[in-house]
């Protein structure tokens, strides 16, 4: 899908140690590797020839799905890599033997990790009294997320989750009130709750999220008022329609816009259903503020951090204990009118039922979920097939997140051996997301915080660092559109990619010199506390050539689908590195400069940058 060019230098700040020379000599190699990505090479699935059924009927729980066939090294990684974000020698081996079904199954009844929210309060966060004013800070949020997305036992969940945060956007940049670290956690533990459940309970449940509430002006929303004109905030009514919920335009069951492509909804929709949104906010009941001196003088009042926590609520008149800031107005739109007398909360329950009866919904948030987790461009008949299972999990149930991850996974599109290979199917896949690349790594080579404290941060810059990062969307679009076309590409008519509205010289040059320069060898933004161990890998870096040094990296970063002739080029840089057993230098740090070469350059190529 496109060549990744060679980085660009960046000055080492002074009392920094410099990049080591077997990653200078890594980098160099990566402008050649860019170019020969997809050519040639044969990915292991290839050598099947049996898909699985299209269609099959997925009942998690029941002996309702069968794999044709054995699971191959390959093929189990490719399923992990799509399924979660990493595979492990100990994942693969689970996949091969309870096969695709079984694991699923067995990763959706898995418990959660410690919530967000827990694990801010473990490290001291929730401290209203610490030095660190956390109650005004954004850095703990960060710390949380990437925690979750790197160490946390359900990655299945984790990964849904994830996906779903580029669908239901709260963005932690866009937060400014107390305690916002610990909004994004209870919106973040709100995903994972409902990441393999209902999507309608998901929906009501961000609908009131505080997080969210801020962010798109639900909190605070007021009724018209004819005397001044006022009219209610419109902002999370047009998005939980365009975004959340339908799209702009009417879709078939697959996903193709109805002859015409009407729009979906009108002004005039947004206005009626803003009204049903007024008169929610924050939850004080539990409040117990604490006054804190200010330096230089005065104090101020912090409230606890139950309102982040809790619900947004009808907010009633003091005087007559009314809801007085809700509409009272008729609210019609999409067909259905709300009478204006309706109890608030039945009045919100009506509304989004009718969103999620809608007929674009299951094939709207199914294609997104599909392009988060297989390919930029799935085939009508895939979103059909998946769109069809949100619809009905097969036992009656309409919304069912976990029948709709299932079947995006075991759909015939995604297991198909033949969408991995390159010459096959040029343009299957997706163009991994620079985040899930940092998580992928840290996974799949067992990175861990030392200390507990995951200070990995904000790694949003795109000249010096991955140019994205967890719950840090610039906007309410997420990162990147799902019909994102790059200009003066080659991609046939109608096809998306998505990612690659992340992609310019700045990003691709930041995101090889922050893997070259802090993460791959010293850790995690340079930090020795979140540093890769490489244990299985040093060992094979002895070999000359390292061939089996390459083919680990293979399995366990591209599942199997490094091209002959990026194969072939790796090798040959890694063994023209001092530390082979055979040469003098056999150090510990030759060994390892291998090692982060070889890292490097896979995770550089377009062989690897480009999931299939």
């Amino acid at each position: 899908m496109g060549p990744v060019a060679s980085p660009m230098p960046t000055p080492t700040p002074e009392g920094e140690p410099t990049p080591l020379p077997g990653l200078a000599l890594a980098a160099l190699a990566s402008a050649s590797l860019a170019a020969c990505g997809g050519g040639g090479g044969a990915s292991s699935d290839a050598s099947v020839a049996t898909p699985v059924i299209a269609g099959t009927r997925i009942t998690l729980n029941t002996s309702g799905y069968t794999q044709l066939g054995s699971v191959t090294e390959a093929q189990a990684s490719r399923f992990l890599q799509q399924a979660q974000f990493s595979a492990s020698d100990a994942e693969i081996a689970s996949v091969r033997s309870l096969g695709y079904a079984r694991w699923l199954e067995a990763e959706v009844a898995k418990p959660s990790g410690i919530l967000g929210w827990d694990w801010l309060n473990a490290q001291g966060y929730g401290n209203v009294n610490s030095t660190g004013n956390f109650y005004d800070s954004t850095a703990p949020g960060d710390y949380m997320v990437w925690s979750q997305l790197m160490s946390s036992p359900d990655a299945a969940r984790k990964r849904m989750a994830l996906a779903l945060s580029e669908i239901l956007v709260v963005s932690l940049s866009g937060l400014d009130f107390s305690w916002r670290s610990h909004a994004i956690a209870q919106y973040w533990d709100t995903l994972n709750t409902h990441a393999f459940g209902n999507y309608r309970d998901l929906l009501g449940a961000i609908t009131l999220n505080v997080a969210m509430g801020y962010y798109l002006n639900t909190k605070g929303n007021r009724k018209e008022d004819t005397a001044t004109g006022r009219q209610p905030d419109e902002n999370y009514a047009r998005e939980v329609m365009q975004l959340f919920t339908l799209g702009l335009i009417k879709l078939n069951p697959d996903g193709t816009p109805l002859a015409g492509s009407p729009d979906t909804y009108t002004a005039s929709d947004v206005s009626n259903l803003a009204r049903v949104l007024t008169g929610y906010d924050i939850d004080q009941t539990q409040n117990q503020p604490t006054v804190i001196a200010q330096t230089g003088g005065g104090t101020r009042t912090v409230p606890s951090t139950h309102y982040v926590r809790l619900p947004l609520k009808i907010t009633t008149n003091t005087i007559n204990n009314s809801d007085g800031n809700h509409s009272k107005s008729d609210a019609t739109f999409l067909g259905v009118t709300i009478g204006g007398s309706t109890n608030p909360t039945t009045a919100l329950n009506k509304a989004l039922d009718t969103l999620f009866e809608h007929q674009n919904i299951a094939p709207f948030i199914c294609k997104q979920l599909i392009q988060r987790l297989v390919t930029s461009n799935p085939s009508d008949a895939y979103v059909g097939r998946v769109a069809a299972k949100f619809v009905d999990n097969g036992l009656g149930v309409r919304g069912d997140l976990a029948y709709v991850y299932a079947a995006i996974l075991l759909d015939d599109e995604a297991r198909n051996p033949l969408n991995a290979n390159p010459a096959q199917a040029p343009e299957f896949g997706r163009l991994r997301e620079p985040m899930v690349r940092l998580v992928q790594w840290a996974r799949t080579f067992g990175v861990a915080s030392a200390a507990g404290t995951w200070k990995v941060g904000d790694l949003s810059n795109p000249g010096t660092q991955l140019g994205q990062s967890p719950l840090r969307s610039p906007s309410v679009f997420n990162f990147f559109r799902p019909g994102y076309v790059p200009p003066t590409t080659s991609l046939s008519t109608g096809k998306a990619a998505p990612e690659f509205q992340l992609v310019n010289e700045s990003s691709v040059g930041g995101y090889l010199n922050y893997m070259m320069n802090s993460a791959i060898d010293r850790g995690i933004n340079g930090n020795s506390d979140m540093k890769a161990a490489y244990s299985a890998e040093l060992g094979l870096a002895f070999d000359n050539p390292p061939t089996a040094l390459v083919a680990r990296l293979n399995l366990l970063l591209c599942a199997g689908q490094l091209s002959t002739a990026t194969a072939a080029t790796i090798t040959a840089a890694v063994g023209a590195m001092a530390g082979a057993v055979t040469s003098t230098t056999t150090t510990a740090t030759n060994r390892r400069n291998r090692v982060c070469a070889a890292v490097l350059m896979v995770m550089a190529c377009s062989d690897y940058l480009i999931q299939k």
